[in-house]
């Protein structure tokens, strides 16, 4: 295991939110540990590609698989995390649209 800090921090993080379902999936752990079954359903998506970003966002280092019984809950792997992805939400853009879509993918 590697630890990071600083801007490989910062790397990992925009890589992982880059995709919109493994955002999704980050902002519906800031608001508490889930199972990916319970994941998949609440963001319409396959179990299979739940488990895909899961491994993602667990190799990036930003979520945790915490066992449960039989079961495996999934929580963000700081709750600092959380902070930031809340703070984050605050935050306002004025974007070029020639630059920019809606959904965040870069045009250029």
């Amino acid at each position: 295991m590697q630890t990071l800090t600083h801007a490989p921090v910062l790397a990992r993080f925009g890589y992982a939110v880059s995709d919109p379902t493994r955002a999704r999936i980050l902002l519906a752990l800031a608001n508490g540990g889930a199972y990916p079954s319970d994941l998949a359903d609440s963001l319409g998506v396959s179990r299979q590609s739940m488990s895909n970003h899961l491994a993602c966002l667990r190799g990036c280092g930003l979520v945790a698989a915490v066992p449960d019984g039989r079961r495996t809950r999934y929580e963000l792997a700081d709750e600092r995390l959380g902070h930031a992805i809340r703070d984050l939400l605050g935050v306002v853009l004025a974007v070029d649209p020639a630059c920019c879509a809606a959904d965040g993918t870069c045009q250029a």
